[in-house]
């Protein structure tokens, strides 16, 4: 066990810093095991809450000023804590060829901008994809010994895989955009060019893919592509007020190359009355109506 404890986030030039000397060939890379996660947990003890950076990020998704913490702001919190372990740890995998490709956060009740609380981070559910591995971080915010808000981001490491024959005959998942609710959401919106970089200096998530064409195509992308959690909480903006306690799940897509013109459906919030009701919505590209990503929101049960 390899647990260390934070007085505060550590700081985005701090955790680059680290992340650019992981690239460097130093060391016996050998001794690290492929086939097992690191079992470390990260923790800062007593967060406070960067008000200046919290309005900035309402800004820049779209929630409202209202006293509350976001439901995916300790998503992009928690991205710092899970750099740091990526480059200090012994990681099996590449950081720089990690895919984002789910994320779920469940908050338990409103959680005010002005708590103080603690969060931890962990690695967890190492498994076998066709494409490669997938791996959980998982997030935990406790406020005193209560647990108030967890989150799960998945990642996929790309490795080749041989193909089996129940491989090639699996069919591919196919999401259709579903007609408009006239009761729901219906926003059809532009994705700047610079939403990237803007996103960066808010979530310290300066990740190359998302800043500029000529950084995206060294790793693969004709463009720069807008970073995950930003859609997924720019969704959740545009659909108003959530329940005070309920899960947001999001399965991210096909990327958003910027700029570009994107569509969100999303059925009514006001529909969750019930533990068995669930809201879905989507962010599809308005020029081809392929999903970038699909999400569902459910409310909590009185047990949880």
């Amino acid at each position: 066990m390899s647990d260390k404890h934070f007085d505060a986030l550590p700081k985005a030039h701090t955790t680059y810093a680290n992340i650019i000397k992981s690239l460097l060939p130093i060391g016996d890379s050998s001794k690290v095991d492929k086939d097992a996660l690191p079992q470390a947990t990260y923790f800062v003890d007593n967060l406070h809450i960067d008000e200046s950076n919290l309005n900035d990020y309402r800004k820049i998704c779209g929630f409202a000023d209202n006293g509350k913490v976001p439901i995916t702001y300790f998503a992009v919190l928690s991205q710092a804590l899970q750099m740091n372990m990526m480059v200090k740890e012994a990681f099996p995998f590449t950081m720089l060829g990690l895919v984002h490709v789910d994320n779920s956060v469940t908050q338990y009740r409103p959680i005010g901008e002005r708590e103080t609380v603690n969060m931890s981070v962990a690695f967890a559910n190492l498994r076998d994809h066709t494409q490669g591995q997938q791996f959980d971080f998982v997030t935990t915010v406790k406020s005193h010994d209560d647990i108030i808000w967890e989150g799960t981001s998945t990642y996929l490491a790309r490795a080749k895989t041989p193909q089996t024959s129940s491989d090639k005959s699996k069919p591919r998942s196919v999401t259709v955009k579903p007609m408009v609710d006239e009761k729901g959401v219906h926003n059809v919106f532009e994705v700047p060019e610079d939403i990237g970089r803007r996103y960066a200096f808010v979530s310290g998530d300066f990740n190359l893919i998302h800043l500029h064409p000529l950084s995206a195509r060294a790793f693969g992308f004709p463009k720069a592509i807008a970073h995950g959690m930003w859609s997924k909480a720019k969704c959740l903006g545009l659909m108003g007020e959530l329940p005070d306690a309920c899960t947001v799940n999001v399965a991210f897509k096909l990327p958003i190359f910027l700029p570009s013109e994107v569509e969100l459906i999303a059925e009514p919030v006001s529909k969750l009355e019930s533990i068995e009701d669930s809201c879905h919505f989507g962010l599809y590209s308005a020029k081809n109506d392929k999903p970038h990503l699909i999400g569902v929101i459910k409310l909590l049960s009185n047990d949880e």
